[in-house]
């Protein structure tokens, strides 16, 4: 009898059908998932996609455990589905990212143009003070001291050039309309 021969006939058909069964999902996921979420965290540089990929990944694995868990090396299966999903979400990404560039309506380049011209016009209408004043306070979103300090002059004379330049603005805007 030879050693192969003692060898076969020594292991028993109860033992090899525990061979041929996979292992417990449990006790690979406890295995592997710390150290599939440190390599997905060094990949990704956040912790919020490393989880989510991660568990991805650990659901993709045990839905097709009954043929995983029977290979050499699961956990390289589960590492390679942890990055197809990672290039999965990337692609999608972009995808999105390029859809919603081309979806955005193009600038009009005639409409600033035409903004700029109307509120150049509209402006010219008004003092420098009052020019200042009103740039200052509605374009900036400066409060009339800051504007004042700004300008050398009191928060209250800001207000008094603030309401002669609307009330400029309101009656050339009443000329324009009627």
């Amino acid at each position: 009898m030879t050693a192969t021969e003692g060898t076969a006939s020594s292991v028993s058909p109860d033992v090899l059908q525990v061979l041929s069964e996979p292992a417990p999902f449990d006790a690979f996921f406890e295995r592997e998932r710390v150290r599939l979420f440190k390599v997905l965290f060094a990949i990704t540089g956040s912790r919020h996609e490393a989880e989510d990929i991660s568990q991805d990944a650990f659901v993709r694995v045990w839905e097709r455990w009954d043929r995983v868990g029977t290979i050499d090396d699961p956990a390289g299966y589960l590492h390679r589905t942890a990055m197809n999903v990672f290039r999965d979400r990337r692609r999608r990404l972009v995808l999105g990212m390029r859809r919603a560039v081309h979806l955005a309506p193009a600038p009009d380049a005639y409409a600033a143009v035409e903004a700029r011209s109307v509120a150049a016009t509209v402006l010219s209408s008004l003092t420098p003070r009052q020019r200042a004043a009103i740039v200052l306070v509605e374009a900036f979103g400066y409060q009339a001291e800051e504007a004042g300090g700004l300008l050398g002059i009191k928060g209250s004379t800001v207000r008094a050039l603030l309401h002669q330049a609307r009330t400029t603005l309101r009656n050339s805007e009443e000329e324009n309309d009627g």
